[in-house]
């Protein structure tokens, strides 16, 4: 097997969702929608009884799934677990906008080697969120 040449019809063309499991769907949702200002594309629930809601981000073709399974042990998130990263383009601005409407960074705004500015916030269930606003 050749490792130069990529072999055709075998790679993944494109990543379609990333999925979180929460306790509480209609809560994170609305986090997502208020804090972020995603976009519900679609809610249902699947074949074996999980809660299912999908948000749209502005700009991306992916999107991020939320999961809330009936009679499933609790979501207990770890520290540093994970995190999704979202581009914002005035960082100070955006978070006076997060603060007016009572969400608050956990951490930052810090400035990192290559000159972009990062800073974080809690989801619901202690999932973190990074904005990130690149260097100009």
């Amino acid at each position: 097997m050749s490792h130069g040449k990529r072999q055709l019809g075998v790679m993944v063309t494109k990543l379609l969702h990333t999925r979180m499991r929460v306790n509480d769907l209609a809560k994170t949702v609305k986090f997502y929608q208020e804090a972020l200002g995603l976009k519900l594309s679609r809610q249902h629930t699947s074949p074996r009884g999980a809660q299912l809601a999908f948000l749209q981000t502005p700009n991306s073709d992916e999107e991020i799934e939320i999961c809330q399974l009936p009679n499933s042990p609790a979501v207990q998130v770890q520290p540093d677990l994970m995190h999704l990263a979202f581009e914002v383009d005035d960082l100070a601005a955006f978070a006076a906008q997060l603060a007016k409407k009572g969400f608050a960074l956990s951490d930052g705004p810090t400035t990192t080697g290559s000159g972009s500015v990062i800073a974080f916030i809690d989801a619901p269930e202690g999932y973190e969120i990074e904005l990130i606003q690149r260097a100009k």
